[in-house]
This record gives structure tokens, sequence and C-alpha cells, in this order.
């Protein structure tokens, strides 16, 4: 096999339904790109090395079985084991257009200042189930879904930065920063995040480039249990965790935490109750508060855990 130059590395924990589907779409891809699948298996106890075994007969295809459990410890280990000069990060319940891996390593060798590229997601719903009328553009963001239009765009704006299910870094840039940071990112069913935005802000404070990329595109399953409101209440309250957790990995902890938080709190629920007569906007803003709350919650312990230690 010639030089692997991208290396498609899926991380995975329990999703052994949604599996097969997001290895087979990588292993289809098309283009005259080399390319390999690293599938990390993320301490699962269900049936996910029996989905990788039954693939193992392509050479293209490695498994290796990481018991730490968090995303961020199995995206490093991917990287370790992968080849590649490009790591373009596919999540376990998501499925790369047929051109994917083409388009991404075309970019990157295209840019030698791009450290961090990622693509379009669409939402596959359950069949038979369409989004729910409530579910505003704001809140299908927290499923994955990503559009910033058709044509690349240079991303200067942490906060726009691209989702991880379609997510791809230049391994000099990863070697760099000592790779993602295990502080950040979902561990088993919690749901931290924020370590893309992180790597974002890294990427650009040290003169890299970072960009949306239209035509690599991914489409991301919604399992049914993502569309009950309770599920978004628990996504913006690790939302809230994880801005609180990477603001005082940046430096920035401290009382003034509180100040934002409350503020915040306030303006959400303010909002929720000002378009009460739009069920949709006003539980978006509902969900928004309920993430502060879990802000605060975490600014709170991190003052007492500095005052008990000083």
């Amino acid at each position: 096999m010639p030089d692997t130059l991208i290396s498609a590395i899926i991380c995975t924990h329990n999703r052994d339904t949604y599996l097969g589907a997001a290895i087979d779409s990588l292993l289809a891809q098309k283009g005259n790109v080399s390319f390999e699948v690293v599938v990390v298996d993320n301490g699962s106890s269900d049936r996910t090395r029996e989905v990788v075994e039954q693939r193992l007969a392509d050479s293209r295809l490695k498994y290796v079985f990481e018991p730490v459990l968090g995303l961020s410890v199995a995206r490093n280990t991917g990287a370790k084991v992968a080849s590649g000069q490009i790591f373009a990060y596919l999540d376990d319940d998501a499925e790369a257009s047929e051109v994917w891996l083409q388009t991404l390593y075309s970019t990157f060798a295209a840019n030698s200042k791009l450290a961090i590229a990622g693509g379009k997601v669409t939402l596959l719903y359950p069949q038979g189930i369409q989004a729910p009328r409530w579910l505003t553009p704001s809140l299908s963001s927290n499923l994955g879904a990503y559009d910033l239009g058709n044509s690349i765009v240079y991303i200067d704006n942490p906060g726009l930065t691209p989702r991880g299910l379609n997510y791809a870094i230049r391994r000099s840039f990863w070697e760099e920063i000592g790779g993602f940071d295990t502080n950040l990112g979902r561990i088993g069913k919690n749901l931290l995040s924020n370590e893309e935005l992180q790597m974002t802000e890294l990427a650009l404070s040290r003169g890299w480039q970072v960009a949306y990329i239209p035509d690599a595109v991914v489409a991301h399953n919604v399992s049914p249990e993502r569309l009950q409101r309770s599920w978004f209440f628990s996504r913006g309250w690790w939302q809230g965790i994880s801005e609180c957790y990477r603001e005082q990995l940046a430096g920035r902890a401290g009382i003034g935490q509180l100040q934002r938080g409350g503020e915040r709190l306030v303006r959400g629920l303010y909002k929720s109750l000002q378009y009460i007569s739009d069920p949709a906007i006003s539980f978006d803003n509902l969900v928004y508060a309920y993430g502060q709350i879990g802000y605060l919650n975490a600014a709170i312990q991190g003052l007492l855990f500095a005052k008990k230690n000083s």
C-alpha cells in the first residue's frame, strides 16, 4: 500500500448499532488519496469489536482498544496509532460522503498554514420520525448540524469552529500543542465539550488557519433519545460546565465568572418569558438559561477548590 496521506479515525463507545455504517462509508471513499481507517474502541462492552472484526479483511482498517474512558483520550490514542499526516475524525454514528477524505486532504495539501478543517454536517433522522416543531436551528447545532454556506470560510471566531464529528487536524499541529486536552471532551455519558473550540483558539493564537470546507460533507444519525426535551437540558447543562472549564484552563477563572454566568442566566430566563408565545424560541432560551446554572455550579466549585488549596 502506498504511503498513507490521511488517516480517518473513529472513536467509539458502545455504539455498535451505527458503527458499521460509519466504517463502511470510509472504506467506500473515492479519489486517489491513500488512506487508512483507525477504529479506537474506547472501553466498549457491546458488539463493537465484532463489528470491526467483520471488516478487518480490508487491510486499510485498524482496530485499537483504549480502556481509559474519554473522547479526547481516544482521539489522542488514534493519532498515535495513525500513520497519516492528516487526522480526519468521524463520529461513530455519522456517515461520510464518498469524497470526504479526498476533499479534506486536497484542502490541506493546498495550504500549509491550515491546522484544522471540517465540513458541512446534515442530520439523518430515524425512519418515520421528523424533527420536532420546537427544534430551532440553534438547538439543531446541538445535534451536530453545521452549515456555513457553500463556499470555503476561514474562521476567526472560535464559536464557529468545525464540529467534532466532521473534523480534520494536521499532525504537525497536533504534535505542536500536545494533542487534545483530556480535561475537555466527552467521558462516558457526560456531555463535556468545547475541546474543538479550544483547539481553534490555540491554532489562531499560533498563526495557523482554521477552515470550513463545504464539500467535505458528513451526515449525522440522530438517535431517538436525543429528540427529547430532557436531552437538550442535559446537553445545555454540560455545555455550561464545559465553557466554565475552558475559561479556567485559559486562566480566566475567578469571581468574574459568577457575574458573567448570572447575567446570562437572567438574560436567558427573560427571553424565554418574552417569547412565550413562540414555544420553540422560548424553549431554546430556557435551555440556554439552564446551561448557565451548570456554568455557575462549576464556577462555584472552582472557587471553593481554589480557596481550599490557597
